[in-house]
């Protein structure tokens, strides 16, 4: 495909270095060409930039020789988790090392008393939650993808609860941190609060891997709800079921999850999953607390759905049930694929304020409805998110041409919002061309000196998140 992305151009490995890779680390590096390509590549339409080679970390002095060594003869250095991202975060668009995570995957400490946990970077939140499962505890975050925990704080994960719970940037507790140059830091202890100086852990969630490599997170944890009713309510149209979930929020219904499906996610999800919901615009709810609060919340929610349209809700109370239906919805991106088999998606996000969520959407369909490539819109639109997945044709480099433009106009109708990018995909290398207008000058050249002071010599990622004018 001909993704409008800048050169890769490599960085000069001086003589010998991958030798003394090789010979420090044995079979845990490799340059074998498959090893590479698999590292570099993502779910982002870019065609794959492969690093050098690809080192398999197990320890938090693994992961220093690595960045001692990298910082030493100015080396890229890129974090590799479990490959999910989106926006091309992990290409190795200079070559260098891919520094693969994956292997750091214990769950260390678990308090239950204070409701955290200690992983290491490589642990997945389908790892985490099933180590819990005898605490009566949870980890809420779920961006859909089994994501690494080091990643999903990375990235600044979000997900399905989120409207609830938050995202990554209210879980993560503290991180010990690897500095480019090999210094290991705790940006924080396990207090749930703290004025002790700036907030280190708020800097490196969602830094992409920019500003330090994240090899231990604390996140919060939940108490697991004594009841959890999951429900669907089909809609005429995309508006009204919007403009649903903007008066359930706004009357402050405590909602765990609140997702939307356009009717081609739903004609897709049914084909994929084997289900047979009705083909219309629809929510997916999720309600947690006490039998009680559950019915009330369920009672609310349904009087406020009726009253733009919505039709009566279809119950999936059992958690088979429940979990087959969020399977389906967490399946929606494989399943928008599937509408055009061997296509490639250009999956795009932004998040504006709640009450404007239903312009921005309602615009947007009126845009996509002219393209000449099918698409699917889902969100969580509780919290203002959504994401469309446009279905391109490889070999049509007009496509991609068409969806940029229609990329282009979407961001720029949510920064006039007074909305973002990205609500949770993160900058990567797709979003780098909106981080001026969003921003501004001045707060990019303080983001610039806050690399700059960190990685000085460019090696953590380099090319993600910051426009070129503002690399170093």
């Amino acid at each position: 495909m001909n993704a409008p992305v800048m050169a890769q151009v490599r960085r000069t490995i001086p003589e010998g270095f991958l030798d003394v890779l090789a010979q420090y680390f044995g079979d845990r590096c490799s340059m074998a060409e498959a090893v590479r390509d698999h590292h570099g590549r993502d779910e982002s339409p870019y065609p794959p930039m492969l690093p050098d080679a690809v080192v398999f970390a197990q320890t938090v002095e693994d992961v220093v020789w690595v960045a001692r060594h990298c910082h030493q003869h100015g080396v890229a250095l890129i974090p590799y988790g479990v490959g999910s991202s989106l926006e091309g975060h992990l290409l190795a668009i200079q070559g260098g090392v891919s520094l693969d995570l994956s292997g750091m995957n214990r769950v260390l400490k678990v308090h239950p008393e204070d409701l955290t946990a200690t992983v290491q970077a490589g642990v997945t939140r389908k790892q985490l939650n099933e180590a819990l499962r005898d605490t009566g505890l949870f980890f809420p975050i779920d961006p859909g993808a089994d994501a690494s925990l080091g990643g999903m704080s990375a990235t600044r994960a979000s997900g399905t609860n989120a409207v609830r719970y938050g995202t990554m940037r209210e879980n993560v507790m503290s991180l010990k941190v690897v500095t480019a140059d090999g210094r290991v830091i705790e940006t924080a202890n396990r207090a749930r609060k703290s004025s002790a100086g700036y907030d280190l852990t708020r800097l490196f969630v969602g830094s992409e891997g920019t500003l330090g490599i994240i090899v231990e997170v604390t996140v919060r944890l939940y108490p697991l709800p004594e009841a959890v009713s999951a429900a669907i309510c089909n809609f005429p149209d995309l508006d009204a079921a919007v403009r649903s979930v903007i008066e359930i929020i706004q009357m402050g219904v405590p909602v765990a999850r609140v997702e939307f499906m356009d009717a081609s996610a739903v004609r897709a999800t049914n084909r994929y999953s084997h289900l047979s919901l009705k083909e219309t615009p629809l929510l997916l709810f999720e309600f947690h607390g006490s039998p009680a609060s559950v019915r009330e919340q369920a009672g609310q929610v349904q009087d406020i759905t009726h009253e733009h349209g919505g039709m009566d809700f279809e119950w999936a109370e059992q958690p088979e049930d429940r979990s087959r239906l969020w399977a389906a919805r967490h399946d929606a991106y494989f399943a928008g694929l599937q509408l055009r088999p061997g296509c490639r998606s250009s999956t795009t996000d932004v998040c504006v304020p709640i009450s404007r969520l239903a312009e921005c959407v309602v615009q947007t369909v009126q845009e996509m409805d002219q393209a000449s490539f099918p698409y699917t819109i889902v969100g969580h639109v509780g919290d203002g998110n959504f994401h469309v997945l446009m279905l391109l044709d490889p070999d049509k480099p007009d496509e991609w041409a068409e969806s940029e433009q229609l990329n282009h106009r979407l961001v720029e109708r949510a920064i006039a919002m007074e909305g973002t990018c990205t609500g949770e995909h993160g900058v990567g290398l797709h979003k780098q061309g909106f981080m001026l207008t969003e921003h501004g000058q001045d707060a990019l050249d303080l983001m610039a000196a806050v690399k700059t002071a960190m990685d000085p010599k460019n090696i953590l990622n380099p090319g993600k998140v910051l426009p070129g004018a503002f690399a170093h």
